[in-house]
């Protein structure tokens, strides 16, 4: 069975960093697709970055050059590093992996960015 577990989430002021990871377990981690989404309140939910299993990285306009995703597949985990927030980016985050035409989530994990 399949589970991820998200982390790192907090309360950071505007221009501050946050570091998310996401372990997974019950996968064959290294050949699947990871990503982060977000979903803010009355919102619904948003890609915010993929990371392909040869780490191939795309990221959503609204984040390029301040979020960075990565991998280890030593560890089964994915991270997002995520620098210079704003308090748009408040939301709770989740990791997802795609195993075939499965997709599976995490719980998420809660930033919240005040200004």
């Amino acid at each position: 069975q399949v589970q991820l577990v998200e982390s790192g989430g907090g309360l950071v002021q505007a221009g501050g960093s946050l570091r998310l990871s996401c372990a997974a377990s019950g996968s064959i981690f290294r050949f699947n697709v990871m990503g982060w989404y977000r979903q803010a309140p009355g919102k619904q939910r948003e890609w915010v970055a993929r990371i392909s299993s040869i780490g191939i990285k795309d990221y959503a306009d609204s984040v390029k050059g301040r979020f960075t995703i990565s991998r280890d597949n030593a560890l089964n985990t994915v991270y997002l590093q995520m620098n210079s927030l704003k308090p748009e980016d408040t939301a709770v985050y989740y990791c997802k992996e795609a195993q075939g035409s499965r997709d599976y989530w995490g719980q998420g994990t809660q930033v919240t960015v005040s200004s």
